[in-house]
């Protein structure tokens, strides 16, 4: 029997598998496969991490070298500091004997426990599964439903003041950056002022990248923004990813929190050295560490005054609880803020809840430049129409941890000032940086191997869809170039006959893409693995209302497939109101198209007649469930999540009822029969939770028992499910 792994996460997408894996496992069986979970949330990390339980995030890197792997893999927590010693806290209080998280270690026994804690943060478990380069795109059931079903794109304002503030490679990351592509394998060591900061094992043909952020120039890029916003009446918006970028973007975050409530800092600083303040943390890890002091209400009223102060306004995270864009590292994440920027017409929310333009600072500008013409592009011209658009395909550079983001062992916030060296084994100088204390040093990677299979896999989307395909290398960066000179020695191992072809820079590519889909074309974009992130969130956001219902293939170079849900994030508001009043508003489209993608590549490899019948089927129910808007409501009292299972359910078992297979449909005739039947009965067993807080026995660690209960409390759907 063939085996797809489903894989155990977190938050709103771990609880909807509660409902649905019971559900796709007795369809999926008919076809002779197996659905099996493995636990790779950030508990179970955790939990193996301290030999606590099983390492199935390892497990599963083994499986994506196997060319048989098949994994469906949900949202997972890229998870921040603050967000593992919650995760800690919890597992101890469920009776787990792990250690806290030394956040100062002052012995090598606290500094082994940090180091293994580590492994956990940041974006632990994609870099080990994607042995493979990503495909994602829209599909055309999808687009065509947005096109009928248009959600909201709040219009721009006349001569909108809105737009976003990088530093224009001065001092950042893109300016500072060098490249080299390494002849030979061989060891390589980053050095500062000679003592070896870390040694790496670079494969021939490799791209090595050293850069790094000025936090001279940072700070400085700072405190003009805040002028800027404050003169023109902006709300200042920080948006930074320290869920990926777990060394950089935390630090980057925490000068920005001193630089914005300097006063209180300057102020209270002794305090809050001997508290340990970590401004990295955000406003929330503060409260917690002042709470009690003789000072904790006179510094919280001081922060408070300086928000109210509207000098210049601060974003809101939460207007109704007081929450500025500074309560954590984590709560503002580039890919997800800036398309809601762009979707509210160039607006973010102040402190009394009103949306008003923003200045958005994105310090780096490798990336940012991308940010910043979409935000032009709508204060020139308006906004999409989301009736006509057309639509931006994907094809992305992740394949063997192409670690674009900077690798996390790699990165480093210097201690002194020098010179950073990065050397061949022979001695040779192939990099070198002249920096200063503080400043934030990193080198990027991606392998040969990688970067071939991302071409050609280019190449080929290209052919299938014989539209545009362009190359998102910027000439004047010194990886891009790199990449260029790869991307044209590759280029004639395959067919690019008829294929239109560009290499354009960020700013450029974007807006060729823009024109294009104003126009309602469509274009492939071939990017690395940070555009890759920021676009198949910002452009399925804007197309099709949120990016969870992207399809999202990685083949693996290996000959297996990673089925990627979606790029929706693990929803924590999602959760948070579902233990409050029951109610998950998750949309699983996504987990509904992995599994028929899923399920395709086992029947091409190995085809098998009751198999193709439940694929064909589950497109039929998917197309059924966009066609009759069965997804959730937002709202308690709607239908929800479980709900939507359920007509997936009913849609899949008709199309199997009806179609041209004896024996399927002899088993799914009754069932569909009794799913119909008792609709109206399973809709109000699903309703009764409705409004009602729920406890499902913890937050990143539930109770198995518990979340199954709250997720499956149609005791007439379990009955006939259970039966197929």
């Amino acid at each position: 029997m063939a085996k797809i792994i489903w894989s155990k996460i977190d938050e709103a997408p771990a609880l909807a598998t509660y409902s649905f894996f019971p559900i796709a496992s007795k369809f999926c069986a008919t076809g002779g496969v197996e659905l099996e979970q493995r636990d790779i949330s950030l508990a179970g990390r955790v939990l193996a991490t301290m030999g606590l339980a099983e390492d199935e995030l390892s497990k599963l890197g083994e499986l994506c070298l196997d060319p048989e792997g098949n994994i469906i893999k949900l949202p997972n927590i890229s998870a921040s500091l603050g967000q593992l010693k919650d995760c800690i806290v919890e597992l101890q209080s469920q009776g787990y004997d792990i250690p806290n998280y030394p956040e100062n270690p002052s012995n090598d026994e606290e500094k082994a426990i940090q180091a293994k804690y580590s492994t956990c943060l940041g974006s632990a478990v994609n870099p080990v599964l994607r042995e493979g380069n990503s495909d994602r795109r829209a599909a055309k059931a999808v687009k065509n439903f947005a096109q009928k079903n248009p959600h909201k794109l709040r219009a721009y304002t006349p001569n909108s003041q809105a737009y976003v503030a990088h530093m224009a490679g001065d001092g950042d990351f893109y300016g500072n950056e060098k490249s080299v592509t390494v002849d030979k394998a061989q060891k390589v060591t980053i050095a500062l002022n000679g003592n070896a900061l870390a040694t790496i094992n670079a494969v021939e043909g490799e791209v090595l990248d050293g850069t790094f952020m000025s936090i001279v120039k940072l700070k400085a890029f700072y405190k003009k923004t805040i002028e800027e916003a404050k003169a023109k009446g902006l709300i200042w918006s920080l948006h930074l990813k320290a869920t990926m970028m777990k060394i950089s973007d935390p630090v980057m975050f925490g000068h920005a929190f001193e630089i914005f409530f300097e006063e209180v800092f300057t102020k209270y600083a002794d305090t809050f050295k001997a508290l340990g303040v970590n401004p990295n943390l955000g406003m929330s890890d503060l409260e917690k560490k002042i709470k009690g002091h003789a000072l904790e209400s006179e510094i919280k009223v001081a922060f408070q005054a300086i928000v109210e102060a509207d000098a210049p306004k601060i974003a809101m995270v939460d207007s109704d609880k007081g929450t500025t864009n500074f309560n954590a590292s984590n709560d503002v994440i580039i890919d997800a803020s800036m398309p809601v920027v762009v979707r509210e017409g160039g607006k973010q929310w102040d402190r009394t809840g009103a949306a008003l333009e923003t200045l958005a600072v994105i310090p780096d500008s490798t990336y940012a430049m991308f940010h910043a013409e979409m935000l032009a592009d709508c204060v020139k011209n308006g906004q999409y129409d989301v009736t006509t658009m057309g639509t931006m395909q994907n094809i992305g550079l992740m394949a063997q941890k192409a670690e674009e983001y900077g690798s996390h062992p790699t990165t480093f916030e210097l201690k002194e000032a020098g010179v950073v060296t990065v050397t061949a084994e022979d001695g040779t100088v192939l990099m070198q940086f002249e920096c200063e204390a503080g400043d934030i040093w990193r080198m990027s990677r991606a392998k040969d191997e990688a970067i071939k299979d991302w071409i050609k896999l280019s190449f080929e989307r290209g052919q299938i869809e014989q539209i545009p395909v362009v190359f998102w290398l910027d000439a004047s960066r010194a990886h891009d170039a790199q990449m260029i000179a790869k991307v044209k020695k590759y280029m004639p191992e395959f067919n690019t006959q008829g294929l239109e072809i560009h290499f354009l820079d960020i700013t450029a590519a974007t807006r060729f893409t823009n024109e294009r889909i104003r126009k309602g074309e469509n274009t492939i974009a071939v990017t690395g693995n940070v555009l890759r992130d920021h676009l198949t969130d910002m452009y399925p956001i804007l197309e099709l209302g949120t990016s969870a219902k992207m399809l999202s293939i990685v083949p693996l170079i290996a000959g297996g497939g990673l089925f990627e849900t979606g790029a929706g994030g693990s929803a924590p508001k999602h959760v948070e109101q579902f233990l409050k009043e029951g109610h998950l508003r998750w949309d699983s489209l996504g987990e509904f198209l992995a599994l028929a993608e899923s399920l395709r590549m086992i029947n091409q490899k190995n085809p098998n007649a009751n198999l193709a019948s439940i694929v064909v089927a589950l497109d039929e129910a998917n197309q059924g469930y966009l066609d009759n808007n069965k997804a959730p409501g937002r709202s308690a009292g709607e239908p929800d999540n479980k709900a939507s299972h359920f007509y997936v359910a009913q849609y899949w078992a008709k199309a199997l009822a009806s179609c041209d297979n004896e024996v399927v449909v002899a088993k799914f005739a009754p069932v569909a029969k009794a799913l119909e039947e008792n609709e109206a009965k399973i809709i109000e067993e699903l309703l009764v939770a409705e409004g009602k807080p729920q406890n499902i026995g913890g937050y990143f660690h539930p109770n198995d028992e518990l979340a199954q209960k709250a997720m499956r409390p149609s005791t007439t759907l379990n009955a006939i499910i259970d039966a197929i």
